[in-house]
């Protein structure tokens, strides 16, 4: 089982997200999407298992930061290319763990609960 966690560094989330894995003692790989990026097939592999409206964060500072013609018209392509463009849209954290069997399991937001269940 791999996990990996997708989020920035200055995110209170995400800091709180990787404290509880590093207390419960559980392995994982961290990804800054400020850093790092976004590749298209990952996003994709996130569109594959949840909604664009899951995914993307219309609560963030970059989303208040972009233009009103760049939010319009809002469908799954536009808000495709909107968090390929800003991976920073995403909402974070973003855990992903892949099994054994190579099936991912995604956890969008930081969720205590399922996070002790990952150990």
């Amino acid at each position: 089982m791999t996990i990996t966690v997708y989020g920035i560094k200055t995110c209170d989330t995400c800091r709180k997200a990787r404290r509880q894995l590093d207390e419960l003692g559980i392995p994982y790989r961290y990804h800054d999407l400020r850093e790092d990026g976004l590749d298209p097939q990952r996003l994709d592999a996130f569109l594959a298992t949840a909604s664009w409206q899951t995914l993307l964060n219309t609560r963030s500072t970059t989303w208040r930061q972009l233009d009103a013609a760049d939010k319009e018209p809002l469908d799954a392509e536009r808000a495709r290319e909107l968090m390929l463009a800003n991976p920073t849209l995403l909402k974070r954290p973003l855990l992903q763990r892949t099994g054994p069997a190579g099936q991912d399991t995604l956890i969008v937001g930081f969720d205590p609960a399922r996070y002790a269940t990952l150990g």
